[in-house]
């Protein structure tokens, strides 16, 4: 074979060496890029989804607000108690056992009707005793004092007597002393009248006092004490409020007492009625500051009559910069989802509700703007806490906890 021909065929030959090394470093850059691509999708899908599961995301919290058209001129808010302000809480003025409960919890009672009768025999006992204590001084009196008119007339004769030099000295003295001695005596016999009437007074009042009436006006709170029952000064037996004194009384701030102003009007929503709006208007600021709890005492009565209110209701009490006619306060509260609240997932309009520690996703319908939200017409309840401006990674069911104040 030719030299020619041999290199050309040596041309031809096939490295193996050469071929094998080039396969395994195409295969080793196959293989990261694998190892990259499946990295990069654990991080995008996998990541996320054990966050989700394993740790709890900082949100912040709003909550859905049921307001009225009158709180767009609202100063400042607060909240506090239906108070009664003429309370009397009745007792006995002496121990006595309850023979007669004329009255129950709940009932209307006018000054001087008659609630509670204590067993009363001993101190009748003790009037009739009195009596006949006085009748027996009285008559020792009458006697004492006819002792002593028998003694000066004796007294008056003997002295004519004496005069025209018939008696003696000595019995004129005699009988000047002894009407001195009944004269004495008829004084104490008055006093000791004196004394057993005002026993007898005392017990007739005593007997009086059998008889618990009532001291205002009012409604009986509570259960009061039952048949059998002892009582005495310490003891309470029935509370009586005059609901027609109710205000409303609340602690405002230190900080925000200055917006508030005597006679300013206010809105007052009860817990009771949640539905239903009252005019009120402020008549008392206290004239000093609880140190403790660096508050005062604001009390706001209700315009109109507050029909169905009781004592110790909840309040949630608005001051108004401006005050509210009788149609005002009839326009009905409007149910408010805050604007930053709300957001779009797959076209629907959403919001994700704190449902005890996991963000849960539920579709909502609203209306126009208001207050600076927007009407809910069909979603989750007043007060239900929503996820304010919610992370486009947040998940129905994710876990999530609120995020602290100041961060």
């Amino acid at each position: 074979m030719s030299d020619e021909l041999s290199s050309d065929l040596a041309s031809l030959r096939i490295d193996r060496d050469t071929v094998g090394r080039s396969g395994r470093g195409k295969r080793w850059l196959l293989l990261l890029i694998a190892v990259g691509a499946t990295v990069a999708v654990l991080y995008a899908v996998a990541l996320p989804y054990l966050k989700a599961k394993l740790f709890k995301t900082e949100v912040a919290i709003t909550e859905i607000l049921r307001v009225s058209p009158a709180q767009a001129s609202v100063e400042l808010s607060a909240t506090g108690y239906v108070v009664p302000q003429r309370v009397s809480r009745v007792g006995a003025k002496i121990p006595g056992r309850i023979a007669t409960l004329a009255v129950k919890e709940g009932d209307s009672v006018k000054r001087g009707q008659l609630l509670v009768k204590l067993e009363d025999a001993d101190k009748r006992s003790a009037i009739a005793e009195a009596n006949a204590r006085v009748a027996a001084a009285q008559a020792k009196r009458l006697t004492a004092e006819a002792n002593l008119l028998e003694a000066r007339q004796k007294a008056a004769r003997q002295v004519k007597l004496r005069e025209r030099g018939v008696a003696a000295v000595a019995t004129v003295e005699d009988l000047q002393a002894h009407v001195q001695a009944l004269v004495a005596l008829v004084k104490a016999a008055k006093a000791e009248v004196a004394a057993a009437r005002a026993q007898l007074t005392r017990f007739q009042v005593d007997l009086g006092y059998t008889e618990i009436l009532a001291p205002i006006n009012g409604t009986v709170l509570g259960k009061p004490r039952q048949l059998g029952e002892t009582v005495g000064p310490e003891t309470m037996i029935l509370e009586l409020a005059d609901f027609s004194s109710i205000l409303i009384e609340v602690d405002v701030p230190e900080a925000r007492l200055a917006r508030v102003r005597p006679s300013a009007p206010c809105e007052v929503i009860l817990d009771a009625f949640a539905g239903k709006r009252f005019r009120c208007e402020v008549v008392r600021i206290s004239p000093k500051v609880d140190r403790a709890k660096a508050t005062a005492v604001v009390k706001a009565r209700f315009v109109d009559e507050p029909q169905g209110v009781l004592p110790n209701m909840a309040a949630r009490v608005s001051f108004l910069s401006r005050a509210l006619d009788a149609q005002a306060v009839k326009a009905p509260p409007k149910t408010i989802v805050p604007t930053s609240a709300v957001v779009t997932r797959n076209g629907m309009t959403v919001v994700f509700v704190d449902d005890d520690g996991r963000a849960r996703m539920r579709s909502i319908r609203v209306g126009g703007p208001f207050m600076g939200g927007l009407e809910l017409l069909e979603g989750p309840p007043v007060g239900t806490r929503l996820v304010k401006q919610p992370p486009e990674a947040l998940k129905d069911g994710q876990k999530i906890k609120e995020r602290e104040s100041g961060r």
